[in-house]
């Protein structure tokens, strides 16, 4: 289910959204550059995303464990031969690579999909929460995303990229903030309007599906949503009140 438009005015315009969707796109087209699938990228993807073995253990990855998992183990944490290998970006700043992922992107495919829901969702929560506080809430989410997926696969040495965990935060908290907007999903080959409870809990319940194979950070997902959740909970009451809807007789 792709949500394109939900029936749910703003009063301001989502200066933050706008502006996230535009990093996010600068990054992809202009620094990672995706044109080049080369070498080059893949040394890009190493040295500056995020990584769990190297936010564990506080060290970047030495040239074996680099190569280890370029061949397919995805366990390759402090698993050279012994030999001493040196550290393959021994600059690298490590946990700035976890607020670096939430910029990066693996495909076009990767990427279209999560500004698609940021736009749809994101701009209502700016409009509830204000500008500050929307990035901040944004930032948050995507750590927090990150936090979860980090404590379940501690010794794993692929890197991790994309904005899924903190948009997935956006999601969670409009499910709380406007469970019953109506938005315009496509279904397949078909166009129905749904309600966002219904969308987003079926997009909720569907991440314990995601094949382990597929390489999705599914449990980021989740802890993002989960996040996303929570806080709206706690400050719904606190926010700008929702826009008042005109209903045409």
């Amino acid at each position: 289910m792709i949500p394109l438009k939900d029936d749910n005015p703003t009063r301001r315009f989502p200066w933050v959204t706008v502006l996230l969707i535009a990093a996010n796109v600068v990054v992809f087209v202009l620094i990672q550059r995706p044109y080049d699938r080369g070498l080059n990228h893949a040394a890009f993807t190493f040295e500056f995303a995020a990584i769990p073995c190297e936010v564990v253990t506080g060290e970047p990855l030495t040239s074996q464990e680099v190569v280890d998992t370029f061949e397919g183990d995805d366990q390759a944490c402090r698993d050279d031969d012994g030999s001493g290998s040196r550290e393959e970006f021994p600059n690298k700043q490590i946990y700035l690579a976890v607020l670096y992922s939430m910029f990066l992107h693996g495909s076009w495919l990767h990427i279209g999909g999560n500004m698609l829901f940021l736009w749809v969702f994101g701009n209502n929560i700016e409009d509830r929460m204000g500008t500050g506080p929307c990035l901040a809430f944004y930032v948050m989410a995507g750590l927090a995303a990150a936090a979860a997926h980090i404590a379940v696969q501690p010794g794993s040495s692929v890197p991790v990229v994309g904005a899924s965990g903190a948009v997935a935060g956006v999601m969670g908290a409009y499910l709380v903030l406007f469970p019953n907007v109506r938005i315009l999903t496509l279904i397949v080959f078909l166009f129905r309007d749904i309600s966002a409870k219904w969308l987003l809990g079926v997009w909720f319940v569907s991440q314990f599906f995601v094949n382990p194979a597929s390489g999705v950070a599914w449990v980021a997902h989740v802890g993002g949503f989960v996040f996303g959740v929570l806080v709206a909970l706690l400050l719904r009451d606190r926010l700008r009140p929702e826009p008042e809807r005109l209903s045409v007789e």
